[in-house]
Formats: structure tokens, sequence, C-alpha cells
């Protein structure tokens, strides 16, 4: 009797990133989701935090002073709280739930981050995302440039038991609003329980973070916390196991490695190097009316 071997299908999820936690200070705690001993980059996202939730003590707030960015593009969204952003181009722009902050840093820009002050009296509550999304090399060193979408200018796809805002780039049809430099996508899903959701396979590299909730993906149920990378090419569907919230992301892969050293991004150790000495010789543009900034670690 013969018998002929035949092999499994390729599972959906390829890698599961577990996050690991850091204490900003003052209680403000983050969970640093990318770049992991698992999975450096998903598309062009070279760095993914999840900042709280977190109800801070009264009479203090988030401060994170001045620091320098070069190579890449942070994306902060809030799922609640707000956050005073202040930069070396003058923008000043208050965020809150559901908006956009996009600032391209390109050849080199600064900016803090803050609660503020009117809201720090009651003790501030944050909880949210950043991002960053590494530039092409044809843009890495483009001028720097900072913009802010408000909640009704992102795009909204609302079905029954399911809501999906894309925040930046192309999926499910629609496209945000935010100047991107390659193709890619960022996503802000919520699901009712057993809601099932057919992610768009479009996009070359595809993940989704478990913000609250669960998910199943091929019978295996993935807790909140955890960033799902799918296989290339893989045809994926995901049912909410209760009401759950994620973000999928992804996109074309950047056209080349990247180092990444604390705020930097850059295709060649030498300019990581240049800006190190630039920020600790005080090169780079200040942000107006802020004195302190973070020292080179």
């Amino acid at each position: 009797m013969t018998t002929v071997a035949t092999s499994a299908a390729p599972p959906t999820v390829e890698t599961t990133v577990i996050p690991r936690a850091s204490d900003l200070g003052g209680g403000f705690k983050v969970l640093r989701v990318l770049p992991s001993a698992q999975r450096r980059m998903v598309g062009p996202f070279v760095f993914l935090d999840q900042m709280g939730p977190v109800q801070l003590e009264a009479g203090s707030g988030l401060d994170v002073r001045p620091h320098p960015h070069i190579g890449l593009a942070t994306v902060t969204y809030l799922f609640d709280g707000e956050i005073l952003h202040r930069d070396s181009l003058g923008s000043v722009q208050p965020i809150r739930p559901d908006e956009l902050n996009w600032m391209t840093a390109g050849s080199g820009i600064v900016h803090s981050e803050r609660t503020p002050p009117e809201l720090r009296a009651a003790g501030p509550r944050v909880s949210g995302l950043q991002a960053w999304v590494g530039l092409p090399e044809r843009d890495a060193e483009m001028a720097p440039a900072f913009a802010h979408h408000g909640a009704a200018e992102l795009p909204v796809i609302t079905e029954p038991g399911m809501r999906i805002r894309v925040i930046a780039g192309e999926a499910f049809g629609v496209r945000s609003p935010a100047e991107t430099r390659s193709p890619m996508f960022y996503a802000d899903v919520t699901l009712v329980a057993q809601q099932r959701l057919h992610v768009p396979s479009e996009h070359e590299e595809r993940a989704a973070y478990v913000v609250e909730g669960a998910v199943r993906i091929d019978g295996q149920a993935y807790p909140p916390g955890q960033l799902l990378v799918f296989a290339r090419g893989a045809d994926v569907t995901l049912s909410a196991l209760g009401p759950t919230r994620l973000m999928l992301l992804g996109g074309e892969p950047l056209d080349g490695p990247r180092f990444v050293w604390w705020n930097f991004v850059a295709s060649t150790r030498e300019r990581i190097e240049q800006a190190k000495e630039d920020w600790r010789a005080e090169r780079f543009a200040p942000v107006p009316d802020e004195t302190e900034r973070i020292p080179l670690p």
C-alpha cells in the first residue's frame, strides 16, 4: 500500500510578537511592540509602542522633553486623553482620540509631547499608540514637515458589528488624507463579539495588534497585547471572541535594511553617528518656548 504525504497548509500567523514593558518615568508605562527579537519591521513600520492605558496622579502629566528624529515619520494616535505636540518647525498641536499627528522627520526635527497644563490638576488619562514609519531612501533627507488630521478627516467604514477607521495609507477601498511616502496601511478596527473580519490582501506585509479583547484565527485564540504578523499572501479571516479593538498595519517593505538607534533611523551607521554628534553639539533646531532637552543616551 502506498501512502502519499500531504503537506499541511502554512499557518496564517507567521510570527507572534509579545511586547516588552518599559517605564518612561512618573508611572507612565509603554509596551514596546516593534522592533523586537521576533520581528524588526512590518512593511515600513519600524517602531510601535502602546501607551497606557494609564491614569496619572493629580497634578502630574506626560512630559516627554524635546528630542530629535531623523529618517522617519512619527504617527501618533490616541484612544483616550490629550497630548500637546510642539516641534522645531513651530507647530503647536493638541491631539485627541481618533485624530492623527503625522510628523515627517526627514533630515531632522525636534519635538516634545506633554499633557496640556489645563488637564493636569485632575490627573490625566492617556491611552494610545505611537508608530514610526521609515522613509524610503529617496526621502530620508527630505525637509521636515508636520500635519494634523482631525477625526472627521479620517475615513470610517461602518458595518453591522464592525467599525474601521483608516488612519494612514489605503485599505478596505478607502484612503486616508495623510501624505505617506510609500504604499502602506494603518487602521483602527472595533468588532462586536463573534464578528468576523477579512483582512485585505493587497499589501505585501500585514499584521494585527490586539489592543482590547481577543481574536481567533485558524482555531487559535490570541489575547490582547500581541502583534500577529501574517504570512505573505495568506487569506486572513479573524473572529472576535468578545468586544475587540485591534490595529491593522503593514505595507511595502522598505528599500533595504535600516539601522535604528535611539530616535534615529537610517540606512547607514555613518548617518546615525552624524545625528548623534549633531544632537550632542546642539546643531538641531530647537523647539520654540522649550528650554529642556533629553540628552543623548
